[in-house]
C-alpha cells in the first residue's frame, strides 16, 4: 500500500506525459538487467559515461534484445576514472547527449522491473539526469542481486560473513566472467546470475 502511494506522488510529479507508461501495470514475466560506467561513485557530482541493459523473459536471457549507449560528458574524463572503465574521452566522441541516451533507455526498460548489481547505485545516476528532464525518480520495481545471493547464502551460515563482490559470487555460481568489465558485459553477466539465483533454493 505504502509503495503504491508512493508511485501515485512520482507519478504526479510527471512533467511530460509521453513517459507516462513508465507507471504502467506491468503485464508478462519481463525483467531488464542494467548497468552503468560512471566518471565516479558520487551521483551528485559525476555522470554517466555508458549504459547497459539486457531483457529477460521467464528463465531466457534474451541475447537479441540488448541495449548499449554511450553518453557525452560535460567535461573530460580524467586518467583515474579510464583506469577504471576502460573508457577514453576519444571514445565518447560520438556518444549522445545525455537526455536523449535518457529517453532510449525510458523506451527500452518500459515499466519492467529492473535487476542489477548494488543496483541502488545506478537507479540514483539515472534519477540525476531523470529529476531534472521529467521531475521524477524511475517508478520501476527494483530487484538486487546481492540480496537474493545473501539471503540464500545466510541460510547454510547464519553467522558467518558474506563475500558480495561481483566475481566471488559469479565464482561461487558456477558462472564465467567475461574479460571486460564494461556496462553491457556487466549487465550479462548479472542476467546470469539473477537467472541462476531464482532457480536454486539453496547455495
Amino acid at each position: 500500500m505504502f509503495a503504491k502511494i508512493l508511485k501515485s506522488i512520482n507519478k504526479k510529479k510527471l512533467k511530460d506525459e509521453k513517459y507516462a507508461f513508465l507507471f504502467d501495470d506491468v503485464e508478462n514475466d519481463e525483467v531488464v538487467v542494467y548497468d552503468t560506467e560512471t566518471t565516479g561513485l558520487n551521483p551528485k557530482t559525476d555522470e554517466i559515461l555508458s549504459i547497459g541493459a539486457i531483457k529477460i523473459k521467464g528463465n531466457k536471457i534474451l541475447t537479441s534484445e540488448k541495449f548499449e549507449i554511450f553518453l557525452k560528458p560535460t567535461c573530460d574524463i580524467n586518467e583515474e576514472s579510464i583506469k577504471i572503465h576502460q573508457i577514453r574521452n576519444i571514445d565518447l566522441q560520438n556518444g549522445y547527449e545525455p537526455q536523449v541516451a535518457l529517453e532510449k533507455f525510458l523506451h527500452f526498460i518500459g515499466s519492467r522491473p529492473l535487476v542489477g548489481y548494488y543496483l541502488e547505485f545506478d537507479v540514483a545516476m539515472i534519477n540525476k539526469y531523470l529529476k531534472s528532464y521529467l521531475g521524477i525518480k524511475l517508478p520501476n520495481k527494483q530487484i538486487e542481486v546481492s540480496g537474493i545471493y545473501h539471503d540464500k547464502k545466510i541460510k547454510l551460515i547464519p553467522d558467518g560473513i558474506i563475500d558480495l563482490r561481483f566475481d566471488v559470487i559469479m565464482k561461487d555460481l558456477g558462472l564465467p566472467i567475461f574479460g571486460k568489465h564494461d556496462a553491457i558485459n556487466d549487465a550479462i553477466m548479472t542476467a546470469m546470475m539473477y537467472v541462476k539465483l531464482k532457480n536454486i533454493v539453496k547455495l
